[in-house]
């Protein structure tokens, strides 16, 4: 694949990414900040994997593969911690939200490279 029929799953990657970064800033702000290191540390994992995914796909590496199995690995735990907080928190029904589209998406490009 050329790297421009990855600019869906690259504008998801990034959305993505920046919901992450916006859940855990917002739950840094939370009263019981402990109740959601879980969610805040799986938030900066996110973040950082699609961030690196949609770098990895930019440059149409050899590793795509392993960048979108990794990276669908990855919204899938903070998209399920997110869940935990979706009926309280709007940032982490979002951040859910937005976890499992990139989920999906990786897994599904991810499924088409040999």
């Amino acid at each position: 694949m050329h790297n421009s029929q990855y600019k869906p799953i690259i504008e998801a990657l990034v959305a993505c990414a920046a919901e992450c970064e916006h859940c855990a800033t917002a739950c840094l702000q939370e009263e019981d900040v402990k109740m959601m290191v879980r969610c805040i540390q799986l938030d900066r994992d996110c973040s950082a994997i699609c961030r690196t995914t949609a770098d990895a796909l930019a440059r149409d590496s050899d590793n795509a593969k392993v960048f979108l199995e990794a990276c669908a690995t990855i919204c899938a735990a903070c998209g399920e911690e997110c869940e935990k907080h979706a009926a309280h928190m709007d940032h982490c029904r979002a951040c859910a939200e937005a976890c499992r589209r990139c989920e999906e998406a990786c897994r599904s490009l991810a499924g088409l490279i040999y």
